[in-house]
């Protein structure tokens, strides 16, 4: 007995809808239409497989296939625009970590970040981050100091 028009269409549906694999995370995109401002310029890196899986100073587990950034004064959260100055390549990541530890760098990216940069062999590249506008000013954290040294004198030889 063959099903009506109606039920057969029910069952053969052209589109079903894909479940998104909980691996797979969306890119995090500017605001649409929000005017972003430049916030930094300097060289980034990247960090991958020595840190895939640990926790990030966010509390998040870190993916280095996600679009992720690391940066010292910037929200939690704050979804940056990684321009690169070498070839013009655009990411939109968000900030889920501190870093980086190296002065001469003011952002470290995720090894997808890295590679839709095309910076994956370079380690580093020269950028500028851009921030929504409705992101307050961040102060840069302060230059590190140094404590002055105390030094003894020895007693001298009698």
């Amino acid at each position: 007995m063959a099903a009506s028009p109606e039920v057969a269409s029910g069952l053969l549906d052209p589109d079903p809808p894909v479940p998104e694999s909980p691996s797979v995370r969306p890119r995090p995109a500017l605001l649409a239409g929000e005017p972003a401002r430049e916030f930094e310029r300097g060289a980034a890196s990247w960090y991958g497989p020595g840190f895939h899986g640990r926790l990030t100073a966010s509390g998040e587990r870190y993916n280095m296939n996600a679009f992720t950034a690391a940066h010292r004064t910037l929200p939690f959260g704050t979804v940056v625009r990684v321009h690169s100055l070498v070839n013009g390549r655009d990411v939109d990541l968000r900030i889920t970590d501190r870093g980086p530890f190296s002065r001469n760098r003011i952002i470290d990216v995720s090894r997808a970040a890295a590679a839709e940069l095309g910076m994956l062999g370079l380690g580093f590249k020269e950028v500028v981050v851009l921030v929504p506008e409705s992101i307050p000013a961040v102060a840069a954290p302060p230059a590190a100091t140094k404590r002055p040294r105390t030094v003894r004198r020895l007693p001298s030889p009698r």
